[in-house]
C-alpha cells in the first residue's frame, strides 16, 4: 500500500479548502514522496525598519527564525515537503549582505489549528487559527510560545506577538502573494514580510531529497 502524506493546513480546513483559489489549493495540499514544492520571487521588504530591534533580533537570526535588518526588493527561493504530515519549509534570502535561511515546519493540533515551529532545531512555536476569505488563506496567531532547551514556555497573552499571515493568487500577475506581520502590545508592527512568487512541485533530485 502506497503512504499518502497529509496536509495540516488541508486537515486543518477540512470542507474550507474549496473555498481558496485552485492554485492554493495545490500549494496547501501535500507533497507527494520523492517530490518538492519550488518557489521563486522577490519580497518588496523583509525584517523591520526600527532599528534599535536589530541587535535583539540578531540571536533569532542565527537560529533561522527572523531576519534581523530591514531590507527591499529581496531575491528568495522556497523548498516545501511534507514528512510525516508535517509541511517542511526551507527559505532562502538573498539579502545584499549576504544569503540567509529560515526554516519552518507546520503539524496540526488536536483542536485542528496548526502550530508552526521556527528555526532549527526548533525554538518559536506559534499556534494559529486558519481561515479562508476571498479564496485566500489568513492565519492568525493565538499563541507563542519559546523552547529553552526541554522546557516549552508560553509567552503571556499580555505581551505576546500577534502574527499575521496571508497567501493569496494574483490572477493578474499569474503569481502567489504572501503578507505577514508580527505586532507586540504597546510597540506595534515589530517584523514583516512581503512578496510574491512562481510555484511548482516538481520530482526531487538526489540531492533535495536527502536534505
Amino acid at each position: 500500500m502506497t503512504f499518502v502524506p497529509q496536509s495540516p493546513y488541508a486537515r486543518a480546513l477540512g470542507e474550507r479548502i474549496d473555498e481558496l483559489h485552485p492554485r492554493l489549493r495545490s500549494y496547501f495540499a501535500a507533497i507527494p514522496d520523492g517530490a518538492v514544492g519550488i518557489g521563486e520571487g522577490v519580497f518588496q521588504r523583509v525584517g523591520t525598519p526600527r532599528r534599535w530591534l536589530w541587535p535583539l533580533l540578531r540571536p533569532l537570526e542565527h537560529r533561522g527564525v527572523v531576519a534581523s535588518g530591514w531590507e527591499h526588493d529581496v531575491p528568495f527561493h522556497i523548498e516545501n515537503r511534507t514528512v510525516a504530515s508535517r509541511a517542511i519549509g526551507e527559505r532562502t534570502f538573498r539579502f545584499a549582505r549576504g544569503t540567509w535561511v529560515m526554516r519552518d515546519a507546520v503539524a496540526l493540533t488536536q483542536r485542528g489549528r496548526v502550530v508552526d515551529e521556527l528555526g532549527e532545531p526548533g525554538l518559536i512555536a506559534a499556534c494559529f487559527d486558519v481561515e479562508t476569505k476571498d479564496g485566500a488563506l489568513r492565519l492568525t496567531s493565538t499563541a507563542v510560545g519559546v523552547r529553552l532547551g526541554r522546557l516549552r514556555l508560553r509567552i503571556p497573552r499580555l505581551i505576546s506577538p500577534t502574527v499575521r499571515l496571508t497567501e493569496r493568487f494574483d490572477d493578474a500577475l499569474d503569481r502567489q502573494r504572501v503578507s505577514l506581520t508580527v505586532h507586540v502590545p504597546l510597540i506595534g508592527r515589530v517584523y514583516e514580510y512581503r512578496g510574491h512568487f512562481h510555484y511548482r512541485v516538481e520530482p526531487a533530485t538526489t540531492k533535495e531529497q536527502n536534505a
